[in-house]
C-alpha cells in the first residue's frame, strides 16, 4: 500500500492497527480519556484538526480514538530516506511540501491536493496539525492557512457538494516524557465549510483567514491554553499545585479543571493585578522547593501520615517484592534501550515517540520468542500460555510498584521534615496552603 493509492483499505494495515493501538492504549498510557465523539459522524467528509506539541504522539491519540483508516499529513522532510517514506505511507502518511524544502518541490503539492480530495471523497478523514509544528508548551499557537486551503479547495473540486466538516480536537498529555500517563482527547462540534462558501466565491482570502480564525477559537475551547508568556512557568505549575490529584478523573477530566483554573487566573490578572502577582511568584517558590525537597504536592494534603500506614505499604511491598523482580526482569528490555536510544535528543518532544517505537519495535521482535521458550520450557501448554500472558501484566505491575514505592518514600520523608521542623519544609506547607487559599477565593 503506497502513496497511489493510500486513500485505499489497506488489509496488512486493519491488521497491525489494532497491535499498535494495544500497545498505545493499554502499555504505554495508563488511561486514555475521550470526549466529544458524540459530536460528529465519521461517514461525514472530515478534517481533523488536533493542537500539536508531543511529536508524533499527537498524531496517534487521533488515530487511536478514531475507527477506520484516517490519513494524516505531515511536513514533507521526514519523508527524504527511502525507506522512511515508504514506511509513512503504509501507515497513511502524505508529506506537504514548504519553501524550505526547495522551491521546486512546491509543484508536488498538487498532487498532494488531489489526493487530499480522493481521501475525503472516500471518507477516510484526513488529519492535518494546522499548527505546522509541535511545540512543548501548553498553548496554542498561530495557525497556518494550509488546512483552510485545502478544505476550500476540496469543496471548490467538488461543486461544493461534500460539506466537507472541520472537526476541531484538543489533546492533553499529564505528562510529555513519562510513559504510563494520562492522555485526553477532545472532539468538538464541527464546522461546515459550506458556511464560508459565499464569502469565499466572493474574496478566497478573507474566507481563509476567517475560517481559521474560528478553528483557532475552536480549538482553544478544547485544550490547556496558557496565553502569558511571561508567567506560563508560574501558570503551569499551578495547574500542578491545583488540580494534579485529578489527572485520573474520567468524570470531570483534568483538562477541563486546569481550563477552568486558567479562566479564573486570567480574571485575576485583570481585576487585581497585585494578587495575580503574588498568586504567580507563590507558585514559583513552591516548584523550587518541591523539587528541592522531592516532594510530591499530593502528600502535602494531610498533616500527618500514621505509623500504622507506613507499616502496612512496606509490608505491601515487601510481600510483592518477588512479583516486582519476576515482571522487571521480563520487561527490563522495554525500559533500558529505549531509555539508552532517547538520551541524546536534541528535541525532547520526541522523547515518548522514540520510546513508544522502539518498545513497541522490541515487543514485537521479543515477545515471539517469549512465547516459544514458554511453550517449550513450560508443560501443559495452556500454563505455558498463562505464564506468557503474565509478562506485559507483570511489566505494568513492576511499574505500578515503583511509583509505589516512590510515594511511601515521600510520605517518610515528609513525615521527617515535619519531626525536624525543617526550614524549607514548613515555608513550602505554607506556600502551599496560601495558594490553595487564593484560588479558593477567586
Amino acid at each position: 500500500m503506497g502513496r497511489e493509492n493510500i486513500e485505499k483499505y489497506s488489509l496488512p494495515y486493519a491488521i497491525l492497527k489494532p497491535v499498535l493501538g494495544l500497545w498505545h492504549s493499554r502499555i504505554f498510557y495508563r488511561r486514555i480519556i475521550v470526549v466529544g465523539k458524540e459530536n460528529f459522524n465519521q461517514n461525514d467528509h472530515l478534517i481533523f484538526a488536533p493542537n500539536h506539541q508531543n511529536a508524533l504522539m499527537d498524531a496517534l491519540a487521533v488515530l487511536f480514538s478514531l475507527r477506520g483508516q484516517p490519513v494524516f499529513l505531515a511536513r514533507a522532510d521526514i519523508f527524504r530516506n527511502r525507506f522512511i517514506a515508504s514506511l509513512l505511507y503504509f501507515l497513511k502518511i502524505l508529506p506537504v511540501y514548504r519553501i524550505r524544502d526547495g522551491y521546486d518541490t512546491l509543484k508536488n503539492n498538487d498532487w498532494i491536493f488531489n489526493k487530499t480530495v480522493e481521501v475525503l471523497k472516500n471518507k477516510n478523514g484526513l488529519v492535518i496539525l494546522p499548527e505546522g509544528n509541535h511545540e512543548g508548551k501548553r498553548r496554542l499557537r498561530q495557525l497556518k492557512k494550509g488546512i483552510c486551503r485545502i478544505a476550500f479547495q476540496a469543496e471548490e473540486a467538488s461543486g461544493f457538494s461534500m460539506n466537507i466538516k472541520i472537526i476541531p480536537v484538543g489533546i492533553e498529555f499529564s505528562h510529555y516524557y513519562r510513559i504510563r500517563q494520562v492522555l485526553t482527547v477532545v472532539f468538538g462540534k464541527p464546522i461546515e465549510v459550506s458556511d464560508y462558501k459565499s464569502l469565499y466565491l466572493q474574496n478566497h482570502v478573507h474566507a481563509i483567514n476567517d475560517l481559521k480564525n474560528r478553528l483557532s477559537d475552536e480549538m482553544r475551547k478544547l485544550m490547556v491554553h496558557i496565553d502569558s508568556t511571561d508567567d506560563y512557568e508560574a501558570i503551569d505549575e499551578l495547574r500542578i499545585i491545583v488540580n494534579g490529584k485529578y489527572s485520573d478523573d474520567i468524570k470531570n477530566p483534568k483538562l477541563f479543571r486546569d481550563r477552568l483554573l486558567i479562566e479564573k487566573i486570567n480574571r485575576l490578572a485583570e481585576a487585581y493585578p497585585e494578587t495575580y502577582r503574588k498568586l504567580c511568584n507563590l507558585s514559583l517558590k513552591a516548584g523550587r522547593l518541591a523539587g528541592k525537597l522531592k516532594v510530591d504536592y499530593r502528600l502535602l494534603e494531610k498533616e500527618r501520615y500514621s505509623t500504622a500506614r507506613i507499616i502496612r505499604d512496606s509490608v505491601a511491598l515487601i510481600l510483592t517484592l518477588p512479583l516486582f523482580i519476576y515482571g522487571t526482569l521480563l520487561n527490563f528490555i522495554f525500559y533500558i534501550i529505549p531509555e539508552l536510544i532517547s538520551r541524546n535528543l536534541k528535541d525532547k518532544q520526541f522523547y515518548s515517540t522514540i520510546i513508544y517505537s522502539v518498545s513497541l519495535g522490541l515487543a514485537l521482535l521479543i515477545m515471539p520468542v517469549y512465547l516459544i521458550l514458554a511453550l517449550i520450557l513450560i508443560k501443559p501448554w495452556w500454563l505455558a500460555l498463562i505464564v506468557f500472558a503474565t509478562i506485559p501484566v507483570t511489566g505494568i505491575f513492576a511499574w505500578g510498584y515503583r511509583l509505589f514505592y516512590k510515594e511511601l518514600k515521600g510520605i517518610i520523608r515528609i513525615n521527617r521534615y515535619r519531626k525536624k521542623k525543617k526550614n524549607d519544609f514548613t515555608r513550602l506547607t505554607e506556600i502551599y496552603r496560601e495558594i490553595l487559599n487564593i484560588i479558593h477565593n477567586i
